[in-house]
């Protein structure tokens, strides 16, 4: 089944290597990253080395070789936010959650990500989660908002235990 994904992804762009860019753009909208085994057989269905398709999907930052978390966690790392503190906000995610930006939390709760500017610089340091910016963020309100998120998370999975009770 898995296969006929692929297959009719290529089928799509007429088999034409030239469009591996686009194929690989619907791989990651259909699975949400681009997982190995699919990569493996683009590779076969279009008669391509996997190493090419591995140097052109990890040039280009838009492509994912992990699955996201259900949360995702932007830091900027611009200059203002860096001299601001989002080195010493980063660290501190990374240690409370063993994470490196650009990864997902081992339960794929929250994918960290670091990123050179998000334009807010009057509200540096910011930290975005799920597309809502936060401004003026310090180590300890960023692992607030993360925390609360967490406990909505565990919050929605009590509540679907009590109801399949």
């Amino acid at each position: 089944m898995k296969e006929g994904i692929i297959k009719e992804i290529v089928n799509r762009y007429n088999n034409d290597d030239g469009m591996l860019i686009p194929m690989l753009q619907d791989i990651q909208a259909e699975y949400g990253y681009l997982p190995p085994e699919q990569l493996r057989v683009l590779s076969k269905t279009l008669d391509i080395p996997l190493m090419r398709i591995y140097s052109i999907s990890t040039f280009y930052a838009s492509f994912r070789h992990a699955p996201k978390g259900q949360h995702d966690i932007t830091l900027c790392m611009g200059t203002v936010c860096y001299l601001k503190g989002s080195k010493q906000i980063s660290d501190m995610i990374c240690e409370e959650y063993n994470i490196e930006p650009g990864n997902t939390t081992s339960d794929r709760l929250f994918t960290l990500n670091a990123v050179n500017c998000v334009g807010a610089c009057a509200v540096a340091p910011v930290m975005i989660v799920d597309r809502k910016y936060y401004g003026n963020m310090t180590p300890e309100s960023a692992l607030e908002i993360i925390h609360k998120l967490n406990l909505t998370i565990e919050a929605g999975d009590a509540g679907k235990s009590q109801k399949s009770q």
